[in-house]
């Protein structure tokens, strides 16, 4: 369950960055490695994710998953069959068997995200769009709910095939 003094103080982070107080937004709560989706004073939907093994960070080549404010920025895989593997944002037309281990895969879809916060998450040598920090589906679905990733926001493969269908581009994502 997601603490409430969490959320309004990322309610609160998100007026401070965008300038409104949104209605809808995704929270990754990283102690919890829980992906939040907030409507209101609602929370709709809840996944397992995995955040970095690495820890929280922002700095280009360190593995780690980024805090603070982000934007969906861009939407890849709209309609590719779960488990499809993607190499930089491409889909290669292979489909990878669900659950199968191998390396940390990109699959399925993918929400890349964009940092909204000049020296935290934006700019010289820690920019998360630079750095290709993602949502997206992975094959290491058994480390799901654990620190596994290189630093992006791991999911189930059907998990983030539903999260996709229901995040338009520029749904801000507190991470914390």
């Amino acid at each position: 369950m997601i603490n409430p003094l969490r959320l309004r103080d990322a309610r609160e982070r998100l007026r401070q960055v965008s300038g409104t107080s949104p209605q809808k937004f995704l929270f990754v709560d990283i102690p919890l490695q829980r992906l939040f989706c907030i409507d209101g004073d609602a929370v709709t939907c809840e996944y397992p994710v995995s955040t970095s093994k690495y820890g929280v960070g922002n700095e280009d080549g360190s593995l780690k998953t980024p805090p603070g404010v982000h934007r969906v920025r861009e939407k890849y895989g709209d309609g590719a069959p779960v488990g499809r593997v993607f190499r930089d944002r491409i889909d290669t037309g292979e489909d990878w068997p669900v659950g199968l281990p191998g390396e940390n895969l990109i699959l399925t879809r993918i929400l890349r995200l964009e940092g909204c916060e000049n020296g935290i998450n934006r700019g010289q040598g820690i920019d998360s769009y630079d750095r290709y920090i993602y949502i997206h589906g992975t094959n290491n679905e058994q480390a799901i709910g654990s620190p596994a990733s290189h630093g992006c926001v791991c999911m189930k493969n059907d998990d983030i095939v539903r999260l996709f269908d229901t995040v338009l581009e520029g749904t801000l994502v507190f991470i914390d």
